[in-house]
């Protein structure tokens, strides 16, 4: 994710690096030993430990499984602010991008964008609503597992008859699971084509219930 600031890395670098102005715009809020292998302890979750550091150019940490990699550009009179998220939760990419979104708002003295919004804009962006499919013609599987901005009350609630799994997702709402099985390459199709449209439905019967 990119954003371009008004503001040169030498006076960027300090919202990035002072546990201060973190806790302005930062998920969580930190405190950062800066040095490579330095300690990192957020407000929630696991300690993390400091991968890379180049000041003012660069700062990457760990942050339980995920690792956060921060690095300012100059770009004229301002500066360009790249975040590089690994982590290994794919259905939860759409809400971490748009919980960085709203962050860099913050940062940037913009106004966010809804939450809402901003998450169902990624998910189409990042092709989420696609099923996974696995197995042969002969016997396979087609799922698809999609996180919302729901919490779980208002989604059980609006459940159809599908064998939906209701799971815990990243903090910003429920998450849900819907798997097919069979045989036969037609009745895999169909999983294919139904299981994204029966998901697009639950999300807007949830929109309309608020």
């Amino acid at each position: 994710m990119e954003r371009r600031l008004a503001h040169p890395p030498e006076r960027v670098w300090p919202a990035l690096t002072e546990p201060g102005r973190l806790a302005t715009w930062f998920p969580s809020g930190a405190t950062i030993e800066p040095r490579v292998g330095g300690k990192v302890v957020f407000g929630f979750g696991g300690d993390g430990v400091v991968t890379d550091l180049d000041p003012p150019r660069l700062i990457a940490f760990t942050w339980e499984a995920d690792h956060l990699r921060f690095e300012l550009r100059p770009d004229g009179d301002g500066s360009v602010l790249l975040l590089v998220h690994s982590f290994d939760d794919r259905a939860g990419a759409a809400s971490f991008a748009a919980g960085w979104d709203t962050c860099f708002a913050v940062l940037d003295g913009t106004d966010p964008l809804d939450h809402r919004v901003l998450h169902e804009r990624y998910v189409e962006e990042l092709g989420l609503s696609e099923p996974t499919v696995a197995g042969t013609a002969e016997a396979w599987e087609v799922h698809v597992e999609r996180q919302l901005v729901h919490p779980a009350d208002e989604v059980r609630a609006v459940l159809d008859g599908e064998p939906w799994e209701l799971l815990d997702g990243t903090g910003h709402g429920a998450r849900v699971r819907l798997v097919r099985t069979g045989s036969g390459a037609a009745e895999r199709d169909r999983a294919v084509r139904e299981l994204p449209e029966a998901v697009t439905a639950l999300v807007d019967r949830l929109a309309g219930a608020r």
